[in-house]
């Protein structure tokens, strides 16, 4: 999965409780909404490859900004993730770091908000330690409260990859981490409730949800009502374990492939636990996965391969850039039941499934079409100087249906 590349510095009084029952009597109700979601995720690596920083990113174009990733400490508590990135790296006008220049960001995009991602593939192996017992949720949630409030963030978003559904080697898991789940989000939504914010507007609570039917198996009548919104991560369906070349993000199935995940079986799935339509963001990847020693037949396309491609994101992955600049030989080909494009070489028996215009039209109608609150971008640095395929997924989200 591409989100495997690559303390809190003051400490506020403690934060009172609201009683109970405002919890487990009634649900928390989000400000409504005005606009589609335009949910950006930024990665605090992006500072030394591409060499791309908080500046950089398209601020107008988006309503959200989430930050990845903090971690979480030996303690059970929010931590930085990368001290030198998050505080430290220096910015031309003075801001440390980039959580710095998140705050001048906003102060520039005023109907910006931020939040910042807790986890992520890499850092949720302490999820469950967190999770496990009243103490330690409560714990966690004040110092991710605290945390948030020390850099400037205007609500927190949990990437914890993934409650019931596996995740990385090695992570902690227990039987019981799909309770402790739900419990942990009631009590950050506790805190977060608990506060003022100067702007007039709550604090956000949200998570990153995987794609497929055991990482979704959760208890969504009691996780939803304590959400903003959902960050559906629809991409990644593809990968080496499947043993042939593949899409990353196919909106449909294709009949030939009629079990393969698609976007489209993920947000029909999540429909069907009564989770409101205007709650899931649909996730869209600005990287391309790549397969070398592919053979020609249906150019490329659900064939066996010998190896990952050489990629401008390491093996295996591309970004558009990367995309891009691809040597003379690659040809564009259009899986029209998918509604998702891919490039493949035959000289060098290269196959690469990525994002283009057409595949961001089609996911923005389907977000239209399907009432959903938005769209959620794995990851901003993925897309070239010119915002290519932001400017495309923005330009399609607000015209289409028009």
């Amino acid at each position: 999965m591409v989100k495997q590349l690559l303390q809190r510095t003051k400490r506020l009084p403690m934060l009172t409780f609201m009683p109970l029952l405002a919890f487990f009597g009634a649900a928390y109700a989000p400000t409504p909404q005005d606009t589609l979601r335009v949910v950006g995720y930024y990665s605090s690596w992006a500072i030394y490859a591409p060499q791309y920083d908080v500046t950089q990113i398209p601020a107008a174009e988006l309503t959200h900004l989430n930050y990845a990733f903090a971690t979480i400490s030996d303690t059970g508590e929010c931590a930085l993730g990368d001290e030198y990135a998050d505080t430290q790296y220096p910015y031309a006008d003075g801001s440390s770091g980039n959580f710095g220049a998140l705050v001048s960001l906003k102060a520039i995009n005023p109907n910006l908000r931020t939040l910042i991602s807790i986890g992520g593939y890499t850092w949720s192996g302490r999820f469950s330690d967190v999770a496990a017992t009243a103490e330690a949720r409560q714990h966690f949630a004040e110092s991710c409260v605290h945390f948030m409030l020390d850099h400037g963030f205007d609500g927190l978003d949990i990437d914890w990859e993934f409650p019931v559904g596996g995740g990385a080697a090695g992570n902690i898991e227990r039987p019981e981490d799909g309770e402790n789940f739900v419990l942990l989000l009631q009590a950050l939504r506790e805190q977060l409730s608990t506060l003022s914010n100067p702007q007039g507007k709550p604090y956000l609570l949200t998570i990153a949800a995987g794609n497929d039917s055991a990482q979704l198996a959760l208890d969504w009548a009691r996780i939803h009502p304590l959400l903003d919104w959902i960050n559906v991560m629809t991409y990644d369906m593809h990968g080496m374990q499947d043993g042939t070349t593949g899409l990353n993000a196919p909106l449909y199935a294709n009949p030939s492939q009629p079990n393969k995940p698609s976007i489209d079986r993920s947000i029909t799935d999540l429909l069907a636990f009564n989770i409101p339509p205007d709650k899931l963001v649909l996730g869209v990847p600005f990287y391309g996965v790549g397969w070398s020693g592919v053979g020609s037949v249906n150019a490329g396309l659900y064939q066996p391969f010998t190896r990952l491609a050489d990629g401008s994101l390491g093996l295996g992955y591309f970004d558009y850039d990367g995309v891009s600049s691809l040597p003379s030989g690659y040809a564009t080909y259009w899986d029209e039941a998918s509604r998702a494009p891919w490039l493949y070489d035959p000289a060098s028996g290269t196959f690469i499934s990525f994002e283009n215009g057409d595949s961001l039209t089609a996911k923005a109608a389907y977000v239209k079409t399907h009432g959903l609150g938005g769209v959620m971008i794995w990851e901003l640095s993925m897309d070239d100087d010119d915002h290519t395929l932001m400017n495309a997924l923005v330009a399609a989200l607000y015209e289409v249906n028009a």
